[in-house]
């Protein structure tokens, strides 16, 4: 029995080495003797040096846009901008003097309830917020920019301006 035990031991033994030179000869550098590492590290430096030929293509095509670039001449403003204004004002204001504005005047604002609107007819009264006599109010693009009273010239209304708003107003009324 206990050649059979020797035998057995043998055999194990032999497998075993053989399971050992499988797994020297499966961790052995591959491909031409190169390790993994290695082959990485070859990777590795052909991508770093991809990358530079492409920064210095990059900075070739720079120096050859600069060369071909010129400097801008511009004229020298400084005596024009020190000269006296004699006209310029008023050809600044001409510029802007054809721009169209609405201009609205209000007489008076309600509020009315959509019950209320639908129930309006021919002859109907609207109550306004406004007393008789108090003056209205005249709009710029919607900014309040003077109050006056009512007129009738050649059958058409107009408004006498009566009061105009400072500019100081104005600023106020924009915040």
């Amino acid at each position: 029995m206990s050649d059979e035990k020797e035998l057995d031991q043998d055999a194990l033994a032999a497998e075993w080495a053989a399971a050992l030179e499988e797994q020297e000869d499966d961790s052995a550098p591959a491909g031409g003797g190169q390790s993994e590492d290695e082959r990485l590290a070859d990777e590795w430096a052909a991508a770093l040096a991809a990358d530079e030929q492409n920064a210095v293509k990059k900075e070739k095509e720079q120096s050859s846009l600069a060369a071909q670039a010129k400097t801008a001449d511009f004229k020298d403003l400084t005596e024009d901008a020190k000269a006296p204004r004699v006209d310029s004002g008023r050809r600044e204001l001409d510029f802007i003097l054809d721009i169209p504005l609405d201009v609205s005047a209000e007489l008076g604002r309600t509020r009315l309830l959509i019950n209320e609107l639908l129930q309006l007819g021919q002859g109907s009264v609207v109550e306004l917020d406004k007393l008789a006599g108090e003056p209205l109010e005249v709009y710029v693009n919607g900014k309040l920019v003077a109050r006056g009273e009512a007129v009738v010239i050649n059958e058409k209304f107009g408004v006498r301006l009566t009061d105009i708003i400072s500019p100081i107003e104005r600023v106020k009324q924009l915040g």
